[in-house]
């Protein structure tokens, strides 16, 4: 397993990833904005929010990479399928228990339970985060099915 690759990969997969995500938003496939989600855990203005969300996102990127990179060395090999399946679970857990779970701790986001006098700036994912578009898990499944699949695939090759 090539560890001092990981985090060069990790970077290129993450970019990756992003691209798809904004590429998506900007198509009007889904309303999902990572960064802005990510940065409002910090800051309450929404132009300080994408920066600071997008460098969470690159970090949380880099500690998947990491993760996965366990996961191949573990098994003694890294393949670009494997790596897509990777993509598959991790998808599914943030699409099913993290992101229904995100307003419960995040301090700007609505509850599903929050009425009219919430003061909260982003409205719940609900589950599959459906909440941000009807395409939003397909997005989030095909980003993270390439994020997987560069990382098996870089760390294949490297």
């Amino acid at each position: 397993m090539d560890w001092q690759g990981w985090a060069l990969f990790g970077l290129l997969a993450t970019a990756a990833l992003t691209v798809v995500m904004i590429a998506s938003q900007m198509a009007g496939w889904t309303r999902l904005d990572l960064p802005l989600v990510l940065g409002t855990l910090v800051t309450a203005d929404p132009d300080k929010a994408r920066i600071a969300g997008f460098f969470i996102h690159l970090a949380a990127g880099q500690a998947f990479a990491l993760g996965y990179a366990a996961v191949f060395a573990l098994l003694g090999r890294a393949t670009w399928w494997i790596g897509a399946l990777l993509g598959l679970l991790h998808v599914a857990v943030a699409l099913t228990v993290i992101l229904p779970l995100l307003p419960g701790v995040h301090p700007r986001m609505a509850t599903t339970r929050a009425g009219p006098a919430s003061r909260a700036v982003l409205e719940p994912p609900g589950l599959l985060a459906l909440n941000y578009g009807i395409q939003t898990p397909a997005v989030a499944v095909a980003a993270h099915v390439i994020y997987g699949s560069m990382l098996g695939l870089l760390l294949t090759v490297h």
